[in-house]
């Protein structure tokens, strides 16, 4: 047993974390958000975001979510099992499964909250899970807390996914992956994932916030056009937060599935709903999307010029498989430097530091959307690559 720590003064208990923050400054890990004001400043280029189709500011989007709170209120008032399920809930889930060509959807607060929920409630003590080691936080946050035995595989690499599947010593199996990696862009081979999971009696989780409104006919995800979208073994989280420009996340799926999802994650029952007004806002954007189908086809097109650009002008970056293009730094504070006089000149982009870099290469960020025109992608290109560390 470790022998107790030395008696502190209150004011000296948390003096850990002034050494923690020291130590981040110095190595340039310091993540301190942009503070964004009400509308786009005249003059700027927002690629930090993931509002990819351009529906946060519409006004059939923002209207809804306006006339919801005037209806319903303002927040859901509890918990779905507590008294915080609403008819827009339900209309929302019924309508989220049929354009994904899904059996049924829960939602949530948040993506986070429902790539937590689906990881824990579809694993547990008798599961082994076989991660890619590159997935969101949310998703390594679900599989610690899952009780699994968890084998985290190189990135985009189904042989060894199929290799752990075959040695894994639990009866049941969840593979949880990315559809497009949220850091670099890059894709899944979801076929062939399909392929290795039913050869070793797996089931598979595809967390399709990068690929939901961007891929796939009409926006409905990398999921659905890879023909899995109603596929018995499949279940898909989707963000509301992107694509659709509101807030929320939902776990779609086989009916069976979601009905679990339900009844047992906490994240499920003891959360607060999501509020009227995001709900009314996802409604609204995917009702958008139906009347918009080339949305999703623009925000890709952006995202391809983009990359085209920054190679052409001598630097090295991700080729998108959806909207997301990532430029590696030489260091983290070179790309602190590097976003920071991007900004000085109008043009904002993400910055991806360890240990959400899961490779240790911190990267500047770029989402291309619909709304992004030839000149935007011009004037960003000349001013990343004029900033671009030497």
């Amino acid at each position: 047993m470790n022998a107790p720590g030395p008696a502190l003064p209150p004011d000296e208990v948390f003096d850990w974390l002034d050494t923690e923050a020291a130590t981040r400054a110095e190595a340039g890990l310091e993540r301190r958000p942009r503070q964004r004001a009400a509308g786009p400043a005249p003059g700027t280029i927002d690629l930090e975001g993931d509002d990819y189709l351009g529906l946060a500011r519409d006004k059939r989007v923002a209207g809804a979510t306006a006339a919801a709170a005037l209806k319903w209120g303002a927040g859901a008032a509890g918990a779905r099992q507590l008294g915080g399920s609403l008819e827009l809930h339900a209309e929302l889930e019924h309508e989220l499964a049929r354009f994904v060509g899904a059996q049924a959807a829960a939602v949530f607060p948040s993506a986070y909250t429902a790539n937590l929920a689906a990881v824990t409630a579809l694993s547990g003590a008798e599961s082994a899970i076989v991660s890619d080691k590159s997935v969101q936080p949310a998703l390594v946050d679900g599989c610690r807390l899952s009780r699994g035995d968890i084998a985290a595989v190189t990135h985009l690499d189904t042989d060894a996914v199929a290799h752990a599947l075959s040695t894994r010593r639990k009866p049941r199996a969840l593979v949880v992956t990315e559809s497009v990696f949220g850091v670099d862009g890059d894709a899944a081979d979801l076929g062939r994932l399909a392929e290795v999971c039913r050869a070793h009696g797996a089931a598979l989780l595809v967390d399709d916030a990068h690929g939901f409104g961007v891929l796939g006919d009409g926006g409905r995800g990398a999921v659905h056009d890879a023909g899995l979208a109603s596929a018995p073994d499949v279940v898909t989280t989707v963000s509301l937060s992107g694509a659709l420009g509101t807030q929320g996340g939902a776990v779609v799926g086989p009916r069976r599935a979601i009905r679990h999802v339900t009844e047992v994650a906490r994240a499920y029952g003891h959360d607060a709903a999501l509020a009227p007004g995001n709900a009314s806002a996802a409604l609204a954007a995917l009702a958008a999307l139906r009347e918009e189908p080339e949305l999703p086809g623009k925000a890709v097109a952006g995202a391809l010029s983009l990359a085209q650009g920054l190679r052409a002008a001598g630097l090295r970056t991700s080729m998108p498989a959806a909207a997301i293009v990532s430029l590696p730094a030489p260091s983290a504070q070179a790309a602190a430097t590097w976003a920071s006089a991007c900004a000085e000149h109008g043009v904002h982009v993400g910055r991806i530091c360890p240990p959400i870099a899961s490779d240790g290469v911190t990267r500047l960020r770029l989402t291309a959307r619909a709304t992004l025109t030839e000149s935007d992608v011009d004037t960003a290109v000349k001013v990343i690559a004029e900033t671009a560390p030497r």
